[in-house]
């Protein structure tokens, strides 16, 4: 297993790794969410694109199903799922470096947000609005949009997309890689325009990406990308839940909602401000505000206004935390207590939405209800509220494929458990949980008014259930709204034997 420099072009030999290799359990083992168990014939680590294309030919020539991985963060089975037969895992690519033949900065799938964030900075000194986990992978991050700390300020990491480098299959079952830019006179532009929020397990291996901004000149990398913030400073609050009834609960959702809706405006002063209000189970303890700012000398303002516009009629919170770091301490160990794991890991579901408007008085009363009744017993069970929109919703629709622009939030139903034996239970309580909260709309955020959909990176097999989905919409409308016939176009072309699937993998058209 490669563990080369992300500026380093050296290849290792391919390996293939069996289930009697201890090297294959460290691949197959690596998934974040532990809810799911892989047992593919074998695994096989690549540290190139020509090692990828042999890779994928092999396993389409045996008829094996295969899937790519990388840092391993898929919130669903899509690459821990039996029936696969083959991983193919491309993390030893790590390679960032300039390309002056493409005027733009290439980035290899196989590094993770955190080795990419390094990079970017100690070279050049500038920032793509990546993931807020250090260890996911590229590979299957961007391709789905990514958002981040900085999404507000500028977007999408998708929107930064220039090219894409891919390993796709043709109707004979050869394997190549393509390059496909954002050039209009590309020939190949779908498919780059397919990887700005496709979704990953679509149309093939993303084995590269190269980004600059959508504005930039030149050909020098220290402007090629926005420049990365002079430093961060972190806002950690909380509340007691022994401190909170339904009516002052229900006080402080409003008063969070109406904030985003007053505040999520690309040129809002707070743009430069990121938040999560983590809405945990009564039997957690506590309610948590964090956030991260860009604000500079303004954020003591900036900080002291939104947790007064919060508390407005309420109770301030407690246990406030203010620190300041430089930007590169900060993307490397964000929040170490919000990314912490008990030793072996968790199984997990996450149940997004993305908002237009705030809850409803009646979606948050059903919100405390799930979050402090006594008949549930969920303790990792959690309602999140991540401030969104800003500089995402200037970009059209089908710009790119990542079509929520009007969003002002991202929440998210979730909960963790570590012991299998409570597998059960907990999807019982999120799922139900979601449901009522959407009841009004067939139990899914259907694309409307006050709704946008779900994001795709954090995929929801549930939606595709017509037990769980009752609102008649489609999975795929809540993920890619009208751009989903593009895609299956864009699928039939690229991936024409439907190579590349999973539970929401893209339909090709007929």
């Amino acid at each position: 297993m490669s563990t080369r420099l992300t500026t380093d072009d050296t290849q290792v030999e391919p390996i293939k790794l069996g289930p009697d290799d201890p090297r294959y359990d460290a691949v197959v083992e690596k998934r974040f969410n532990k809810r799911f168990h892989a047992q593919p014939d074998y695994v096989r680590v690549v540290s190139s694109t020509d090692q990828v294309v042999s890779a994928v030919e092999e396993a389409v020539s045996e008829e094996r199903l295969l899937v790519v991985t990388s840092g391993g963060h898929c919130l669903e089975g899509f690459v821990s799922d039996p029936e696969v037969r083959v991983i193919i895992d491309i993390s030893p690519m790590k390679r960032v470096y300039h390309d002056a033949e493409m005027r733009a900065v290439a980035v290899e799938a196989g590094a993770t947000v955190g080795e990419t964030f390094r990079a970017l900075f100690e070279m050049w000194g500038v920032v793509i609005p990546l993931g807020e986990y250090p260890e996911i992978g590229m590979g299957g991050h961007v391709v789905g949009g990514a958002f981040g700390f900085l999404c507000r300020q500028l977007g999408l990491a998708a929107d930064y997309l220039y090219a894409v480098e891919v390993v796709t299959v043709d109707k004979s079952g050869r394997a190549s890689s393509v390059v496909a830019t954002s050039e209009k006179s590309d020939p190949n532009r779908d498919l780059w325009w397919a990887h700005t929020g496709g979704g990953g397990g679509n149309f093939g291996v993303v084995t590269r990406y190269w980004f600059r901004s959508p504005d930039a000149s030149g050909d020098e990398p220290a402007k090629l990308l926005p420049r990365a913030p002079e430093s961060i400073t972190t806002v950690r609050a909380e509340w007691n839940w022994n401190d909170i009834d339904e009516t002052s609960f229900l006080r402080l959702v409003r008063n969070h909602g109406i904030w985003c809706e007053r505040n999520s405006d690309a040129d809002s002063p707070n743009a430069s401000l990121w938040t999560l209000l983590e809405l945990h189970r009564k039997e957690f303890g506590k309610i948590i505000v964090r956030g991260v700012s860009t604000a500079g000398a303004a954020v003591e303002r900036q900080v002291d206004d939104h947790l007064a516009a919060l508390s407005e009629g309420f109770i301030a919170p407690q246990a406030r935390e203010i620190a300041r770091m430089s930007w590169l301490e900060f993307a490397l160990d964000p929040f170490p207590d919000m990314f912490a794991m008990p030793p072996g890991g968790v199984s997990v579901k996450v149940k997004d939405a993305l908002l237009k408007k705030r809850f409803t008085d009646r979606q948050i009363a059903v919100a405390y209800d799930y979050l402090t009744r006594t008949d549930h017993d969920a303790m990792g069970g959690m309602l999140g509220l991540a401030t969104y929109g800003g500089r995402i919703n200037t970009v059209a629709t089908d710009a790119t494929a990542a079509s929520q622009r009007g969003s002002i939030l991202d929440t998210a139903c979730t909960t963790g458990w570590v012991d299998p034996r409570e597998e059960a239970k907990n999807l019982k309580w999120v799922r139900a949980f979601y449901r009522d909260l959407f009841a009004e709309s067939g139990g899914v955020p259907v694309p409307g008014e006050a709704y946008d959909g779900a994001f795709i990176n954090h995929p929801d097999v549930d939606v595709a259930d017509p037990a769980l989905n009752t609102s008649g919409v489609p999975w795929h409308t809540l993920y890619y709204k009208e751009n989903y016939q593009r895609l299956q176009r864009i699928k039939a072309r690229w991936d024409p034997r439907d190579v590349f699937r999973h539970a929401l993998s893209i339909r090709p058209s007929a």
